[in-house]
């Protein structure tokens, strides 16, 4: 007998966290689904951001100047030490730990999600990824770097792997006339994190510094209690729509070719695995990924190296600038990164939105053709010395980079069905692990090999930008291989049914499966949407007063 049951066979009230205690009542209002999932996003999506707290971590002893280990100090001497401070290199590893275990506990607690619910997932993503920076917290103050590794890298992944997905599956059973822009919504949130979450940074460590503090673990324990409230609040305004629910009006419509991929039956997530449409869509998202990855990473020194004096009006190579020079040019970069921040964004609600228009696998071979044509004109586009092209090219860019995170939900949903998409995604999400790795490693020793052979410094990502344009027409054949899934891949109505009773066994059964909102919800809709609108327009408008530096 489970928990749903009271003595004597008379149904209790479900319990609290459970996907039956969500399910929503006719008249609720779909639109305060995005502003929940949004408010996760935007709160774990900092894990783009740590970065900003690498340089005071870098002297957390010295305060004012790094205090070097000693040179026979080994590498778990300087794990363990706590009288020196930690390399950046040593830092860098709780970013690999982000994206490693996202992407691990995305796919191993996918299938469980589904069936939990996204309450449920909310919560324990609030947990792990607030828990994991009170932890960091610790490990800061008592200088133990495998706290911070554990806390923010270990905890704090699987914190953002259950986060990035608990929505997905429950948007798009919300939208299913709107897959692609509800989707987008919320993944858009992620990539917003950062933007939102390191001007906050900045600003508490400027106001807990002190000449024995650089202020951080206070940073940390004070964010960890904002994000803790937000994702609380995100994860408790969950709500699912009844099993058959659609819009009120809304009829599905007729096979044509930009739907011709939208299935109508449902594959389970083991399954999924054994289709050769998973692991085209894998290559697809991978390769993408890849290329955008890199250059995300080689955006900033890509800028200075290429157009070096030209950005402040001098002609002049990298290397023969002076250190306030320099200075100005790295501030003009910065500017650079805070666009491309904007352009990731908008294209992951832009290219989602247009994918409910042009289809997925149209929107792909966008981010494919147009992308490998903008890839191979970049190093001429330097050669040239147009700065407006240059960076034209590279805004378009990210926007496909993040255009390509927002879509494949959607894309998975066309393929698989709704019934189990969040887990299929899950297990996609490893394809973006491989990527971290991947792109990274492939632009940073192509470039050190050019180097070692000569090529001048404004030349040496030319060979780069090529193969990232390979791997795009890689990408193109993934994308144009993908086919309807197979009649026989699909579940059953047993087995459908059977799946859909998980979760829902104690539900009442839902009295109308078709229903516009309630009117009055509007003022909640709004209110909603102002908690979460407000902390991003204020993050757009920090990064866009770094922009302008770029065209001054």
């Amino acid at each position: 007998m489970t928990d749903a049951f009271a003595l004597g066979g008379v149904a209790a009230k479900p319990a609290f966290l459970s996907k039956e205690r969500i399910i929503a009542r006719p008249g609720f209002n779909r639109w305060l689904v995005p502003p929940a999932a949004l408010a996760i996003h935007l709160c774990i999506g900092m894990a783009y951001g740590f970065s900003v707290f690498w340089l005071p971590l870098s002297k957390a002893v010295g305060i004012t100047a790094a205090t070097a280990c000693a040179p026979e100090m080994g590498f778990f001497e300087q794990v363990f030490a706590s009288n020196c401070d930690w390399q950046i290199s040593m830092l860098g590893w709780i970013y690999t730990l982000f994206f490693v275990f996202l992407g691990c506990s995305a796919a191993i607690w996918g299938g469980w999600l589904e069936h939990a619910g996204p309450r449920k997932a909310g919560v324990v993503s609030a947990l792990c990824w607030c828990g994991g920076l009170m932890i960091s917290a610790l490990g800061i103050y008592t200088h133990q770097i495998w706290l911070l590794w554990l806390g923010s890298g270990v905890i704090g992944g699987i914190g953002l792997g259950l986060g990035y997905i608990s929505p997905v599956s429950t948007l798009i059973k919300w939208f299913p006339d709107k897959r692609g822009m509800a989707t987008g919504m919320a993944i858009m949130g992620f990539g917003g994190g950062a933007m939102v979450g390191a001007p906050l940074a900045a600003m508490l460590m400027n106001h807990f510094a002190t000449s024995e503090s650089v202020g951080v673990w206070q940073s940390f324990a004070v964010m960890a209690v904002i994000y803790f409230i937000f994702m609380m609040g995100g994860a408790l305004a969950y709500r699912v729509p009844p099993t058959g629910w659609k819009p009120a009006g809304w009829t599905a419509p007729a096979a044509k070719s930009n739907n011709a991929m939208i299935t109508k039956g449902h594959v389970h997530v083991d399954t999924a695995l054994k289709t050769p449409q998973f692991w085209l869509v894998w290559a697809v998202l991978c390769l993408n990924v890849s290329a955008g990855i890199g250059i995300i990473g080689m955006a900033s020194p890509l800028l200075q190296e290429v157009f070096a004096g030209k950005l402040i009006g001098v002609d002049l190579a990298f290397n023969q600038l002076s250190g306030a020079q320099l200075a100005e040019i790295a501030a003009i970069a910065a500017g650079f990164t805070g666009l491309l921040s904007l352009f990731n964004i908008g294209g992951r609600f832009f290219w989602a939105s247009c994918s409910d228009f042009i289809g997925r696998k149209g929107t792909y071979f966008v981010f494919f053709g147009l992308g490998l044509a903008l890839y191979a004109s970049v190093p001429m586009l330097g050669h040239l010395g147009s700065l407006a092209l240059f960076v034209l090219a590279f805004c378009i860019i990210l926007s496909m980079y993040g255009g390509g995170f927002a879509t494949v939900p959607a894309y998975l949903a066309d393929l698989f069905g709704t019934q189990m998409v969040g887990a299929i995604h899950g297990r996609l999400l490893t394809a973006w692990a491989v990527a971290g790795v991947l792109g990274p490693v492939l632009v940073n020793y192509l470039r050190e090999y050019q180097l070692s052979i000569g090529v001048e410094k404004a030349a040496a990502y030319d060979i780069t930008l090529y193969i990232l344009a390979g791997l795009l027409v890689l990408g193109f054949i993934c994308n144009a291989l993908v086919r309807p899934v197979a009649a026989k891949y699909f579940m059953s109505e047993a087995e459908l049914a059977a799946e859909r009773a998980h979760g829902e066994k104690s539900a009442p059964a839902a009295s109308e499966l078709e229903w516009s909102a309630d009117p009055s919800s509007k003022p909640l809709v709004i209110a909603a949407w102002l908690v979460v609108g407000v902390p991003l327009a204020w993050g757009v408008w920090i990064t866009l007063q770094k922009t302008v530096v770029l065209f001054q």
